[in-house]
C-alpha cells in the first residue's frame, strides 16, 4: 500500500488533457443548471450524460429510473467515482443568465458541478486510454435522488454498482472553501440525519380547567425540552447526537387546550454505532415523556442516512492528488458538518472519502448552500476534474 501523505509527484499531470475540454464542460455545466431536475426525475440529465458518453466512444449502463454508470479503461476496477445529479425545490434568485428554467427548481446544492465534474473525468480517462491504453477501469456513478431520504444511493448499490470496486471518492461543493483549495477530513464529515414526526392526541377543553384535560400544548412542550436532554445523558456525548426541533403546532385559541398537535424535526449523529443505538432510545424517550400526560402518541421515526467516514488511506489518496494538480497549499482541513449526505451507504462496506470542493471566490460574497442565490466560482470545476481524476490515475498505478 503507498503512502499517498508523503509521496511527491510532477505536477499538472492532467491539466494539459483537461485543458481542450473545459469550454464544452463548462457550457454542459451551464446548461445543466439551467434545466434542473428534482430526485428521480432526472430523465433530460440522464439523456445528456448518456449521449456524451456514448459519443466519446463509451458504453454507459443506465439505471432503473435515472442515472447511470459508466467504466473507463480496461481490466480490473481500481476504483469508483460517485456524483449526484439531482436539484433542490427552491426558487432559483441568482440573477444568472443560465438561471434555473423550471421554476421551483435549482442546482443550489452544486450538484451540476458534480455531475459535470464526473462527466469530464471521464472524458480525460478516455482521451488518455484511447492515446496510452489504461491497465485499470474507473468507474464513474452518475447517482440520482441525493437530495431525497434516505437517498438514492441504496437504489444503486441494489443495481451493483458497488460490484467488484475496492474503493470509492466523491466530492461535494463548499462555499465556505476558497476556490483552489478542498477540504479534507478523516473520519467522520458529515452527520446521520433521521427524521421525527410525532402526532399527538387527546381530550380538549378549556384552559381553566387543565386537570379535565390531557394538557397537550403543554406535553408537546415537555417533549420539546425534555427528549434531546435525555437523549444526550444515554449516549456518549462525544457521538455529537443531536435533536432539534422545525415544527410545533397545536391550537387555535388562547383560551382553548387543543385536541391534537404535531411536532417534527431530526435527529443528527456523528457516530455511525451512537447513530444506530440512540435511534432505537429516542422512540422509547419520547414515549417515556408524554406518558405521565396521557395523551396519545402517533410516531413516525424515518431512519435516514449513516455519517460519511472518510478512510485514512482514501483520504491520503486525494490530499496527494490534490497537492500535485494544484499545490502544496491546496489542502485545508474542513469541519465536520451536521448534514447528512447519502454516499454515507456507499461507504458502509467500501472504504473510500469525499473532499469538499472549494467555490468561493476569493473576496467575494458569503453563501450557503441550499440558497437560492448561490452562485459559485466556476473554476472550481476544472479543479475537481484534476484532482479526482489524479487520484483515479494513482490507484490504478496501485494495482
Amino acid at each position: 500500500m503507498r503512502n499517498y501523505s508523503t509521496e511527491a509527484e510532477p505536477t499538472t499531470l492532467v491539466g494539459p488533457w483537461l485543458e481542450p475540454l473545459l469550454p464544452e464542460l463548462i457550457a454542459f455545466r451551464r446548461d445543466l443548471h439551467a434545466h434542473p431536475e428534482l430526485s428521480f426525475k432526472e430523465f433530460r440529465t440522464t439523456d445528456k450524460l448518456a449521449k456524451r458518453l456514448e459519443a466519446a466512444g463509451l458504453k454507459p449502463r443506465r439505471l432503473e429510473g435515472t442515472g447511470l454508470t459508466v467504466d473507463v479503461g480496461q481490466g480490473p476496477i481500481a476504483t469508483a467515482l460517485r456524483g449526484d445529479i439531482d436539484a433542490l425545490p427552491i426558487i432559483e434568485e441568482t440573477g444568472l443568465e443560465f438561471a434555473s428554467k423550471n421554476h421551483g427548481v435549482t442546482h443550489a446544492c452544486g450538484h451540476d458541478v458534480h455531475t459535470t465534474t464526473m462527466l469530464g473525468i471521464a472524458l480525460v480517462l478516455q482521451s488518455m486510454h484511447e492515446q496510452s491504453p489504461l491497465r485499470g477501469t474507473v468507474r464513474i456513478i452518475f447517482q440520482p435522488a441525493e437530495e431525497t431520504m434516505p437517498g438514492g444511493a441504496t437504489s444503486c448499490i441494489e443495481q451493483g454498482v458497488l460490484d467488484g470496486v475496492p474503493r470509492i471518492l466523491a466530492l461535494h461543493c463548499d462555499p465556505r472553501i476558497e476556490v483552489g483549495k478542498i477540504g479534507t477530513r478523516i473520519g467522520a464529515i458529515t452527520s446521520a440525519s433521521d427524521t421525527i414526526k410525532i402526532e399527538l392526541s387527546g381530550r380538549g377543553g378549556h384552559t381553566s380547567r387543565p386537570h379535565l384535560t390531557e394538557e397537550l400544548v403543554f406535553a408537546l412542550a415537555q417533549i420539546a425540552v425534555n427528549v434531546p436532554a435525555v437523549l444526550s445523558r444515554r449516549v456518549d456525548v462525544r457521538s455529537g447526537v443531536s435533536v432539534v426541533w422545525g415544527q410545533i403546532s397545536a391550537g387555535s385559541a388562547p383560551n382553548a387546550i387543543p385536541g391534537s398537535g404535531y411536532m417534527a424535526g431530526t435527529m443528527r449523529c456523528l457516530d455511525r454505532d451512537a447513530w444506530h443505538d440512540a435511534g432505537e432510545l429516542l422512540d422509547d424517550i419520547i414515549r417515556q415523556v408524554a406518558e405521565p400526560y396521557g395523551v396519545d402518541v402517533h410516531l413516525e421515526h424515518t431512519r435516514g442516512v449513516p455519517p460519511v467516514v472518510n478512510s485514512e488511506h482514501e483520504t491520503a489518496l486525494i490530499e496527494a492528488a490534490a497537492r500535485a494538480e494544484i499545490g502544496e497549499g491546496a489542502v485545508v482541513l474542513t469541519p465536520q458538518s451536521m448534514g447528512g449526505e447519502d454516499f454515507a451507504w456507499f461507504l458502509a462496506d467500501t472504504p473510500g472519502a469525499m473532499m469538499r470542493l472549494g467555490t468561493k471566490t476569493p473576496g467575494g460574497e458569503e453563501y450557503d448552500l441550499h440558497r437560492g442565490d448561490y452562485i459559485l466560482d466556476e473554476r472550481a470545476l476544472g479543479l475537481g476534474i484534476q484532482v479526482l481524476t489524479a487520484a483515479a490515475l494513482r490507484t490504478i498505478r496501485d494495482l
